[in-house]
């Protein structure tokens, strides 16, 4: 049997930046209430989300991307 390399395919990560939040964890990630992760879920302002059977999940790597499109945006300095 020969090793071939799948194009196109990403390898499992392992780091912490694989991991999957919960609403609650969310929640308390942001201190915002959980019904303030919900209303961000119902009007598209929050991080992207995904259904894993009847729970709803968010990746780290979307959380971090998300809260990187909350800054402030830098005021240039003279």
């Amino acid at each position: 049997m020969r090793s071939e390399v799948l194009e196109g395919v990403r390898p499992v990560d392992t780091h912490a930046t694989a991991r999957h939040l919960s609403v609650r964890e969310l929640a308390e990630r942001e201190a915002v209430p959980v019904a303030t992760v919900y209303a961000w879920r119902a009007s598209n302002k929050g991080p992207r989300a995904m259904r894993i059977g009847k729970f709803l999940r968010y990746r780290l790597d979307d959380v971090l991307a998300w809260e990187e499109t909350q800054l402030d945006p830098q005021k240039a300095t003279a």
